[in-house]
């Protein structure tokens, strides 16, 4: 699907949804870029990924990101597409939140997407090559918790620019598309579940039971798959476009105890067996 594409994965250096994106990558046969912001990071990522290639830079900068690309172009890497996935998060009432934090979520998931979609288009017109941009959403952006409000503001951001740029870019052979993943598992995430658990893995076990259509957790291979598909020629009609990869998450009005499994929903979630004829029902 990818054979031989070389793919900037921004922020890649966890265990998280760029993980799974450089993992995604390498299984669809093309070759991962790997963002961080030492090169010391980036090339312990790279370890990871057969043929992967270290790319750093803070991406809130703008003077880190012009200077990645420059240095790319030096080493005679031509980008065929870019994964957003740098991001932070921020758990706290926006009423609390400090102009810092407000800065620091919206400089990193909004301005640092765009400086670095702003150079991989220059890039693509100077080379007079088409590309491919997935931007990582999040599912907080349809519906979301107390606290989270900055965070979803942020993504929310994403995709509208991800809508909008998609127009703007498809001039010069440019897709852009958006994956919002729901709850994907990592450790990373489990420490943000502390800020409003008192038992993070049985709220991650209760959330897989009760608040996805399907059972078990989003793993982060599974977002880098999507963002694959986003990437690869299946998705050539494809441009200003969000998945979400949820496992229902964001289909569901009531937890899915409401959904029956089998036969009819009763109180307390427990499905009885039903029998009767259909103009009973």
């Amino acid at each position: 699907m990818l054979k031989s594409r070389k793919i900037l994965v921004t922020g890649a250096d966890g265990n998280g949804v760029g993980a799974g994106v450089c993992q995604a990558i390498v299984e669809a046969g093309g070759i991962p870029v790997v963002n961080a912001r030492t090169l010391a990071a980036a090339e312990m990522a790279c370890a990871r990924y057969a043929g992967a290639i270290p790319a750093v830079a803070d991406i809130s900068s703008e003077e880190e990101v012009l200077a990645m690309f420059a240095d790319l172009k030096e080493r005679g890497v031509r980008l065929d597409g870019v994964v957003n996935n740098a991001g932070v998060g921020l758990c706290c009432p926006s009423y609390q939140a400090t102009a810092e934090q407000f800065d620091r979520v919206f400089g990193i998931d909004v301005r640092g997407l765009w400086l670095v979609c702003r150079s991989f288009v220059n890039q693509c017109r100077e080379n007079k090559t088409p590309g491919s941009v997935v931007n990582i959403s999040s599912v907080h952006t349809k519906a979301s918790i107390a606290n989270y409000s900055i965070y979803a503001a942020a993504k929310g951001a994403v995709e509208a620019y991800t809508r909008t740029s998609a127009l703007e870019f498809a001039a010069f052979g440019i897709r852009v598309n958006a994956v919002s993943p729901g709850y994907v598992h990592s450790a990373q995430n489990l420490d943000l579940i502390d800020n409003w658990a008192l038992d993070a893995q049985q709220w991650v076990d209760a959330h897989s039971e009760r608040y996805q259509a399907l059972p078990g957790v989003v793993g982060a291979v599974e977002c880098g798959r999507a963002a694959v598909f986003f990437l690869s020629d299946l998705a050539s009609a494809i441009t200003g476009q969000n998945l979400y990869v949820d496992k229902g998450t964001s289909g569901l009005l009531y937890d899915s105890h409401f959904i029956p499994k089998e036969g009819k929903w009763t109180p307390g979630g427990v499905v009885k067996n039903a029998t009767r004829q259909n103009d009973e029902n």
